[in-house]
């Protein structure tokens, strides 16, 4: 009888194991809020675990909030960075839209604080890789407006991961005053200015939060507090606070900066990442995009050997040394009829949850290497890095503009067995750079690539170039 009883349960619990659009095996719960639940999740092909975050449609298009939740999409598509909570794909049915997303099993920053402050050292690292990543926002004009230690998340080694951009904000909804409108944020980590409902810079605001998520850190409790909610605000326009005695004098002048009440005054990032309580252990963090996964590059020798910033592309440039030798290239992948239908903009779906990826199409007869190394010609022209992996190419820049670094991706497709597809995208950086380069360099090189055929060739329905 036992077991018969084991056999059969563990029967239905087969049986009652969800899948979502047959890919993801539904798990726990992790937590749950007004117009979403969120889930662990399994990729049933890959094994990996990830954070599935389920919307109700109808909620949500009740509320008038579609807007919002397409402009979450647009802002997490926009700062993918280590520090960053990763989206990595976004899903929807009739009556659900799924954000899958990066799994991070160390928990909330809050957790750890809410056991007593923390060593120096780590609350100096937690703050330092924050800042990282609020830069980062900021660069590419977006402002979190809702920092505190529950939407920090730590993964397995430690590493702050910021998540929860529900409140953020991007520059194109600036007024024309130059300024935020919109009164958010969470009571003790708001900025005075946001309470004045006069307008208020989106970066001076999210610096103030970081400033109070720091003292929390050091301090184990809150430098603006009150059971009344009223005579809190009234401490925070006013800047009262009162730094612990086991703060070091160094680290206390920061934290008048950070938490200066007027915003003209406090602050910048520039500055912050030059203040030398922040400076100590400090590492820039260099990562690049693959296969729309992040990757990190391990610059612990440059730090001990003292080598310049231009070493970054070192990695690259060896990849490069190693990979222009290969013993044979793999046959790029087939495009089938629904491969070609999808190209078109009138069939692709994606265009219905992300902004657009700026890109073209290109159709050739040359052979994959000779593709390939006409784009390590163009991408030398402009001093480009280069990363390969199989019919993949990806072209990085590395000028620091206001929205990072320009990454082209470009895949080569077979279409027959003579002719084949280079379809090249903007996977990150500044729209006009990319227009400049494209029209000056990556059009007219691969242009020339184009395979010239005796008599008329009906093209109609291959993909065509798309600007």
């Amino acid at each position: 009888m036992a077991t018969t009883s084991s056999s059969s349960s563990s029967n239905s619990k087969k049986e009652n194991q969800v899948l979502i659009l047959g890919r993801y095996e539904i798990g726990k719960l992790l937590g749950h809020g007004t117009f979403a639940k969120v889930y662990l999740a399994r990729n049933i092909k890959t094994n990996e675990c990830v954070a599935i975050k389920v919307i109700d449609k109808e909620k949500i298009l009740k509320v008038g909030l579609i807007g919002h939740i397409k402009r979450e999409i647009s802002i997490l598509r926009r700062v993918r960075h280590p520090n960053i909570v990763q989206l990595y794909e976004v899903m929807a049915t009739k009556a659900k839209i799924y954000f899958v997303m990066e799994y991070v099993k160390g928990g909330e920053l809050f957790n750890k604080v809410a056991k007593g402050r923390l060593k120096e050292e780590v609350a100096r690292k937690y703050f330092q890789q924050l800042i990282s990543a609020v830069a980062f926002c900021h660069a590419r004009g977006v402002y979190h407006r809702d920092l505190k230690p529950e939407n920090i998340l730590l993964d397995e080694d430690g590493n702050v991961k910021v998540s929860d951009f529900g409140l953020s904000a991007i520059s194109e909804q600036i007024k024309q005053d130059g300024l935020f409108h919109t009164f958010c944020g969470t009571p003790a980590y708001v900025a005075p200015e946001v309470l004045g409902r006069k307008g208020y810079d989106g970066a001076k605001v999210d610096i103030w939060s970081c400033g109070v998520i720091l003292f929390v850190l050091m301090a184990g409790y809150l430098p603006f507090h009150d059971q009344n909610v009223m005579a809190m605000y009234k401490k925070i326009y006013k800047g009262e606070f009162r730094c612990p005695r086991w703060f070091s004098s160094e680290l206390a002048r920061f934290l008048t900066r950070l938490l200066d009440t007027n915003p003209e005054r406090r602050i910048t990032i520039p500055e912050i990442m030059n203040n030398r309580w922040f400076k100590k252990g400090f590492k820039h963090v260099k990562f690049y995009i693959e296969d729309d996964k992040l990757c990190s590059i391990n610059d612990d020798v440059d730090d001990k050997e003292g080598v310049d910033s231009s070493s970054e592309l070192s990695e690259s440039e060896s990849e490069m040394e190693i990979r222009r030798k290969p013993p044979s290239l793999p046959r790029p992948a087939s495009l089938n009829a629904f491969d070609i239908i999808s190209f078109s903009r009138s069939f692709d779906l994606s265009g219905l949850f992300e902004d657009g990826e700026d890109g073209g199409r290109f159709i050739s007869g040359a052979p994959v290497p000779k593709i390939i190394s006409k784009l390590e010609e163009i991408a030398k022209v402009v001093s480009f890095a280069v990363r390969k992996k199989d019919c993949r190419v990806s072209l990085e820049g590395s000028k620091e503009g206001a929205k990072g670094p320009l990454t082209i991706a470009a895949e080569i497709f077979e279409l027959t067995p003579s002719l084949r597809v280079v379809e090249v995208k903007k996977k990150a950086g500044d729209r006009v750079e990319y227009e400049e380069f494209y029209h000056k360099e990556l059009k007219p090189g691969l242009q020339n690539l184009t395979l010239e055929v005796d008599g008329p060739v009906d093209s109609s329905h291959l993909p065509s170039d798309t600007e």
